[in-house]
């Protein structure tokens, strides 16, 4: 689980991540990067969402959620972020396309997304 310290909980922290506008797609997982950061000392948050248009089912909705989790979890763990660290804060958005993907598959498009921050 990812620890507390790195969640992006607030609505308003989701609707500020939005509003700068700096997304990329790959493979029905799109991730919003917040604003850049000043002080470095703050910590890199990520906020995780599927919605309800993408399935009806909160079962399938919340397994992409925890697989793209622990992707990010582990990647984290590892130390190969890169330039996402410059960033406030992260919000990976789940699509229709990414239900059907294993682990392996979300772990190499997260990477992919994390890696075209820079």
């Amino acid at each position: 689980m990812l620890k507390k310290q790195y969640r992006l909980k607030s609505r308003a922290a989701f609707s500020a991540t939005y509003r700068a506008k700096h997304s990329f797609h790959k493979g029905g997982i799109t991730l919003f990067a917040g604003i850049l950061k000043k002080d470095e000392n703050f910590l890199t948050r990520a906020g995780f969402v599927v919605s309800k248009k993408t399935h009806k089912r909160a079962v399938k909705r919340n397994r992409l959620k925890r697989l793209m989790r622990e992707s990010y979890r582990l990647i984290l763990k590892s130390g190969q972020l890169y330039n996402s660290h410059k960033y406030m804060s992260l919000i990976f958005v789940g699509g229709e396309h990414a239900l059907d993907k294993n682990f392996e598959e979300v772990q190499n498009i997260i990477k992919n997304l994390l890696q075209r921050l820079e």
